[in-house]
């Protein structure tokens, strides 16, 4: 589920209410069961620098897991292997990003929280990502919520839009998109976006 709106309207918000980071929040979140496993990417991948790439992703994990078999496997499926041992100042924005996803992935998350997580790539970088982001979801589901003020990128990895308005938060509508996630090429993604564009309600405006 993508979360898409203006600047200020709450979409961090959600997402840190929903793990726990908003110390101001009064209310209630369910999840319909078991709480589940969260994974987050927020926008900055705030890695630790005095820490290997294998140990920002270990970091995560119990420390009987840190020295198994997930964090390897994780770091091979983001093609992160080659720079295992290396610190995070000697990657590149697109590889920090990676790192990133691994650390989200390797707990195995129900539900994953991802902020923006392309933000200030170039769109060459961004679109591989985006594909293999879609692609890791195919090999281990999770529940995702993600955040972006892009609508073509919301378009082309969910399976549903809710678009929220500006101050009090809400969400003013859900748009269910029923293309199957491979068939969503250039041209299905900019002619459902101007779809949305084109339609009459004040809540599409917010998206212009």
């Amino acid at each position: 589920m993508a979360l898409v709106g203006p600047s200020g309207c709450g979409k961090t918000t959600t997402l840190n209410i929903a793990a726990g980071l908003d110390r101001a929040f009064e209310g209630s979140v369910e999840f319909g069961g078991r709480e589940p496993v969260l994974g987050y990417v927020f926008q900055n991948p705030r890695l630790l620098p005095w820490r290997t790439v294998r140990q920002n992703v270990a970091l995560v994990l119990p420390k009987a897991l840190r020295g198994g078999p997930l964090v390897d496997e994780w770091l091979a499926a983001m093609d992160l292997t080659g720079v295992a041992d290396e610190y995070p100042t000697r990657l590149s924005v697109g590889m920090a990003r990676r790192v990133a996803l691994a650390r989200a992935f390797v707990v195995q998350p129900d539900l994953l929280l991802m902020d923006e997580p392309f933000v200030s790539l170039d769109e060459p970088t961004a679109q591989r990502l985006r594909a293999l982001l879609a692609a890791t979801l195919e090999r281990r589901p999770a529940t995702v919520l993600f955040v972006t003020h892009n609508l073509r990128e919301a378009i082309q990895l969910a399976d549903r839009i809710l678009v929220m308005a500006p101050r009090p938060t809400r969400v003013v509508a859900e748009v269910p998109i029923p293309v199957p996630r491979g068939a969503r090429d250039d041209a299905m993604v900019e002619s459902f976006r101007a779809d949305l564009l084109a339609r009459p309600e004040a809540a599409f405006r917010v998206l212009a």
